[in-house]
C-alpha cells in the first residue's frame, strides 16, 4: 500500500493489398505488453508454522474462525490543408442515414459556481449576470434547476467539467433505470434510461465541448471508456447518437466541403479492428434495417464523402473503438483510441455482394496506449503464463470465484509481506440487534417496487441496485438481504455478498508498494470488493501501536473521508430531495478492520486524493446478529489496467488513537487534487 506500502512501417501503395490489414510491428515497447515466455512462474512454500487449508504462499485460512458468510520507409503524411473558417453548426448535425454501430471527476461542487441566477427563471433562458442555464422543474411543483455549468464551460470544457457532466449523466441514468425496474410489469414506453438521460441533459444545457472542432477534445483523455453512445454526445467526443461518422462542413477556396471529425467502429459493419495501430473502416449506408429489402451499394456522400475529403486534407480524426462488455455480453464498451489519419480509400465488395467504401486509418504515433491495452489483455486471458512479471496466477488459491494474479514488472520483490488470504470479515463479537425481524419473506428473489419486501422497506422503499447490479445512490447505510431472508441466494439485493466478479490483479507500483487494478473495464457504481480482515476495537488498535507494532492495513470508519457528490441531481428530474437521500455515512457502530494478518484484495488498494473508488457501508442480518461490510464501488468508469484507489481519510482532531507519527503520511498519488498527505 502507498506509504507502506516511432513510427511504423508499411509497404508502398502500389504493392499494398487493400483487402488486408497490415501487420504493423511497433518499435516501442507497449506497457502492459504480454510476450510469450517458456518460464514457469516461481513457486513459494509456506513459512514454518503456517497453518490453514490453502497450500500456496503467502495465504492460508485458519479453521478456528467462522466467516460472516461465504521496415520499409514509412510514407510521409500529406501536409494538412488549413481550414480557414468554420460554419456555425446547428443544434443537430449530419441529418444522415445512421451507420448503426451500437446502442445508441471532479466530484466536488467547489469547481463550479453554484450561485442561483437572479434574472429569468424561464426554461431555456440564461442569466445575464452569471450566464448559467435555468431549466424548469418539469411541471412537478419542483423549483427551477440552475445548471451549474456556465456558457464558457458549455462551449469548451476541461477535465473537471467533463467528469462532472459524465457523473451527472450516469446518476440520472441510474435513477431512471431504478424507476423503470420498479415498473417492470407495466408495458409501453421506451426502457432506455441512457437515451432519456442524454436527451434530458442536452435539452437543458447540461453538457460541454459544444464547440465543434477537429482533433482532441478538452478534458477527454486517450483511453477513456464509455458504456453508452450518449455519454460521448454530452461531452462532445462524438456528436451523433447513432451514426458512426461525425463530420463538419468547412469553407476552403471559396467553397464549402465536409471533413470527418470522429468515427465509431464497433463491429456492426465490416470493419477490421484486429491491429492496434491500423483500422480498416467500412463506409456508411447501403445497409437495410428491413429484412425484405435488398442491400444496396454505398454512395460517396455525407460521412463517406467527409472521410474522402479528410484523406486529401490529412486532418486528424478521432477514433472510438467498441468492444463487447465482458461483464454484460449483450452490451458494448467504447474506448477512445486517440487521433488517426486517413491514409487510403477504395471500393470493395462486401459480404452481401454490394459495393462498400473502405478507409485505411493509421494511428498517430506518440499517444498513450488504449486499444493496445485491450489486445494485450486478450492475449493474457488466453494464456496466463505469457504475462510478463507473473509471480502467481492466483494469489487467492481458489478461495475467490475469479483468480487474482500477482505481478511485478518493476523490481525484484517476489511478493507482499506474509499474510493469510481471507475473503471475509472475522467478527470476534457480532453486533446484537433489539429488532427481532428475520429478514424478508420474498419467494425466489426480491423484486423492485415490491413494498411488501421488508428489505426494500429498510432501504426507504426503493431497490438499492439496478437490474445489472449497479448501485443507484450512496446511502448512509444500505440494507441487503442476508441468510435470514427467504429469498434465493442469487437475489439481486445481495451484490456485495456474491464475491469477486472482476478479474483483478495485484501489481508492483513504482513508488507506492503493491497496488490493485482490473483487467476488465468497470462501470460507475459497480461493486468491486469489500474490505476483509479482523474486526477490532480502538483500544486494541491503540495498544498495538503503543507497543511499536505498525499496521498500515487498517480501515477505520470514524476517520474523516472526502466529501463528494455522487447521487443523481433530483432537480433535473423535477423531484424534491427527500430526507433519507443523504450521502453521509451513518454507522450504528464504529467499525475498525485490520487486514495486516488476514485480508483480501482490498488491502492492496492505495490512497489517492482523486480516487476512482468509494466505500459504502452495507448491512445484512443473520437471526438477531447483524453484520456490516465495507463495500467498494467504482466512482466513475475505470478503464482496464488503471490502478484502483480510494481516499484513506484522516483522524478528526479530537481523536488520538494513533500517535503523531501514524496520523499523517506523505501522499504520492501524483494527481492535480493531491493535498500532500493522508492518514493511516
Amino acid at each position: 500500500m502507498q506509504g507502506g506500502g516511432g513510427s511504423h512501417s508499411f509497404p508502398e501503395a502500389a504493392s499494398f493489398d487493400k483487402t488486408r490489414v497490415l501487420d504493423v510491428k511497433p518499435l516501442r515497447v507497449l506497457k502492459p505488453f504480454f510476450t510469450a515466455s517458456n518460464e514457469n512462474p516461481p513457486s513459494f512454500s509456506i513459512p514454518p508454522g503456517g497453518t490453514g487449508t490453502l497450500p500456496t504462499y503467502p495465504f492460508s485460512v485458519p479453521q478456528e474462525f467462522q466467516t460472516s458468510q461465504q521496415n520499409p520507409q514509412r510514407q510521409a503524411p500529406v501536409a494538412p490543408i488549413p481550414l480557414r473558417s468554420f460554419r456555425t453548426p446547428g443544434p443537430r448535425i449530419n441529418g444522415e442515414e445512421p451507420r448503426e454501430d451500437g446502442a445508441g471527476d471532479s466530484p466536488n461542487y467547489g469547481n463550479f459556481d453554484l450561485r442561483r441566477s437572479r434574472s429569468s427563471r424561464k426554461t431555456g433562458k440564461k442569466s445575464k449576470e452569471s450566464e448559467f442555464w435555468v431549466a424548469d422543474g418539469e411541471g412537478n411543483g419542483a423549483p427551477n434547476y440552475v445548471v451549474p455549468i456556465n456558457s464558457i464551460q458549455r462551449e469548451d470544457g476541461d477535465g473537471n467539467v467533463v467528469d462532472y457532466v459524465l457523473m451527472t449523466f450516469d446518476g440520472i441514468r441510474r435513477r431512471l433505470s431504478q424507476l423503470e425496474d420498479s415498473k417492470e410489469g407495466q408495458t409501453g414506453g421506451i426502457k432506455r434510461a441512457d437515451l432519456k438521460a442524454g436527451n434530458m441533459l442536452m435539452s437543458k444545457g447540461f453538457r460541454t465541448n459544444m464547440r465543434r472542432r477537429i482533433g482532441a477534445i478538452p478534458g477527454v483523455k486517450v483511453g477513456d471508456i464509455f458504456f453508452f453512445r450518449m455519454e460521448m454526445c454530452v461531452v462532445g467526443l462524438h456528436a451523433p447518437s447513432m451514426a458512426g461518422i461525425d463530420y463538419l462542413n468547412v469553407k476552403s477556396d471559396h467553397q464549402e466541403e465536409s471533413v470527418a471529425l470522429s468515427i465509431v467502429s464497433s463491429g456492426s459493419y465490416e470493419d477490421d479492428v484486429g491491429d492496434k495501430d491500423v483500422l480498416i473502416y467500412s463506409g456508411q449506408g447501403g445497409a437495410s434495417t428491413k429484412k425484405d429489402k435488398e442491400v444496396s451499394d454505398q454512395k460517396l456522400e455525407r460521412g463517406n464523402l467527409a472521410l474522402e475529403r479528410s484523406l486529401r486534407r490529412a486532418n486528424e480524426v478521432r477514433v472510438i473503438r467498441g468492444m463487447k462488455d465482458v461483464t454484460s455480453p449483450n452490451s458494448k464498451v467504447y474506448v477512445y483510441d486517440g487521433l488517426y489519419r486517413v491514409q487510403e480509400s477504395w471500393m470493395d465488395k462486401g459480404k452481401s455482394g454490394a459495393s462498400i467504401f473502405k478507409y485505411k486509418l493509421m494511428r498517430i504515433p506518440g499517444q498513450p496506449d488504449a486499444f493496445a491495452v485491450w489486445k494485450s489483455i486478450e492475449r493474457c486471458k488466453e494464456v496466463i503464463s505469457t504475462r510478463p512479471g507473473l509471480i502467481l496466477s492466483d494469489l487467492t488459491s481458489g478461495s475467490e470465484h475469479v483468480p487474482v494474479s500477482l505481478v511485478n514488472e518493476v523490481d525484484n520483490e517476489r511478493g507482499p509481506a506474509y499474510f493469510n488470504y481471507f475473503y471475509d470479515l472475522r467478527y470476534f463479537k457480532p453486533y446484537n440487534l433489539s429488532d427481532t425481524s428475520h429478514g424478508c419473506n420474498c419467494s425466489d428473489a426480491c423484486k423492485p417496487g415490491d413494498l411488501n419486501c421488508s428489505c426494500i422497506q429498510k432501504n426507504g422503499g426503493e431497490f438499492p441496485y439496478t437490474g445489472t447490479g449497479v448501485l443507484v445512490s450512496r446511502k448512509p447505510l444500505i440494507h441487503e438481504c442476508g441468510p435470514s431472508c427467504r429469498c434465493s441466494p442469487n437475489c439481486k439485493n445481495r451484490v456485495s455478498q456474491s464475491g469477486l466478479k472482476l478479474h483483478l490483479e495485484v501489481f508492483r507500483t513504482k513508488d507506492r508498494g503493491w497496488g490493485l487494478r482490473s483487467w476488465d473495464p468497470i462501470r460507475a457504481g459497480s461493486f468491486i470488493c469489500h474490505y476483509a480482515g479482523d474486526v477490532i476495537d480502538g483500544t486494541r488498535l491503540k495498544h498495538k501501536l503503543e507497543q511499536g507494532e505498525s499496521d498500515e492495513h487498517v480501515f477505520d470508519t470514524s476517520r474523516v473521508y472526502e466529501s463528494f457528490k455522487w447521487n443523481y441531481e433530483s432537480g433535473l428530474l423535477g423531484e424534491e430531495r427527500s430526507n433519507d437521500s443523504s450521502e453521509e455515512y451513518s454507522m450504528p457502530h464504529p467499525l475498525i478492520i485490520s487486514a495486516k494478518n488476514f485480508g483480501n484484495v482490498a488491502r492492496f488498494m492505495n490512497h489517492s486524493c482523486y480516487p476512482n473508488v468509494f466505500w459504502q457501508p452495507v448491512f445484512y442480518q443473520h437471526n438477531k446478529e447483524c453484520y456490516i461490510r465495507i463495500a467498494f464501488y467504482a466512482k466513475r468508469h475505470v478503464p482496464p489496467m488503471t490502478e484502483l484507489t480510494y481516499d484513506y481519510g484522516f483522524l478528526p482532531d479530537d481523536r488520538d488513537i494513533y500517535t503523531t507519527r501514524y496520523r499523517k503520511k506523505q501522499c504520492l498519488c501524483g494527481t492535480s487534487e493531491c493535498r500532500g498527505y493522508f492518514g493511516l
